[in-house]
Parts: C-alpha cells; sequence; structure tokens
C-alpha cells in the first residue's frame, strides 16, 4: 500500500473514531483525536515515514470542519448530515479538505478524488463509493465553472 493511502487510511479510522465516540448521545468526555491519531499511527503503520502528511490532514480538517460540513450540506441536499454514515461523511471531510484546501501540485484534484472513492469503497462499500463520487465530483465542477469564471474575468480586465 502506499505510503500516503495507508496515511489518509490512518486519518480516516481517526476521524471515524473520534466522530464515533464524540457523538452527543455519548456518555463521557470528548475523545482526544491527537491520542487516537498517534495510536492509530503504531497500530496501522509502523514505520510509517511520511507522518508530516498525516498530521497536515488531520489538523487542517479540524480547522476547516464547519466549512466542511456546510459544503457536504449543499453538496447533498437530500442527505443530512447525521444520516450520513460516519465513515461517508469522514472520507467526504478527507476528501474535500484535499480537494479544497491540500497542495494541488502534490495531489491533483482527481487524484484527491479518487483517493477519496477508494476509501469508501474499502471501509464502506460500493455504494459508498458512488455516494462520494457524486459529492466530491460536485464541488469538483463548481471549483471547475468558478476557476473558469475567473480566468474569463481577469482577461477581460486585461483588454
Amino acid at each position: 500500500m502506499a505510503s500516503r493511502h495507508l496515511s489518509r487510511s490512518i486519518v480516516l479510522q481517526s476521524l471515524y473514531e473520534c466522530d464515533f465516540y464524540g457523538q452527543p448521545a455519548q456518555v463521557g468526555k470528548k475523545p482526544d483525536l491527537k491520542n487516537i491519531v498517534e495510536r492509530n499511527i503504531k497500530d496501522f503503520g509502523p514505520g510509517l515515514e511520511e507522518l508530516d502528511f498525516i498530521w497536515q490532514l488531520i489538523h487542517g480538517i479540524e480547522k476547516h470542519l464547519v466549512e466542511l460540513n456546510t459544503i457536504i450540506e449543499k453538496a447533498a441536499p437530500e442527505w443530512p448530515l447525521e444520516q450520513i454514515t460516519i465513515v461517508d461523511r469522514n472520507v467526504l471531510r478527507l476528501g474535500l479538505f484535499e480537494l479544497l484546501y491540500g497542495n494541488k501540485d502534490e495531489v491533483p484534484p482527481k487524484v484527491a478524488i479518487n483517493e477519496a472513492i477508494e476509501l469508501a469503497k474499502n471501509f464502506s462499500g460500493e455504494s459508498s463509493g458512488k455516494f462520494v463520487n457524486g459529492v466530491l465530483g460536485t464541488v469538483f465542477r463548481e471549483l471547475d465553472r468558478s476557476d473558469s469564471e475567473e480566468s474569463s474575468d481577469s482577461m477581460k480586465s486585461n483588454q
């Protein structure tokens, strides 16, 4: 398994656990994501060298969580966030973070989408892959449309 794919898997598993145990219906304190990630690195990624990528994803998703959730709700209006399975919800957060805030030179948008689809298929199911593809594809098309409009506007203003 490629290093970055394994890193994404560890991030997904960590987000899943934190989301699962952090639900309001659960009794007790909110789980510590940092400790969960460190344990999952030890358990699932011994010898993994690219730990910075894991932490970049974790911190970025934490920082932009509200925005990511809002985008999911807009891109999949027929699926309220709490009704999306925990795995799919976190795959979408991860994919959207890479799509919107990631380094496009390191991870092109289509790679971010494909990686999210693979995670959904591996950890959730075939229909989840289609769902994730639909949501991320919608966001990607909107971004592409916005970029095209900005390029067109900037060309007009330069004339």
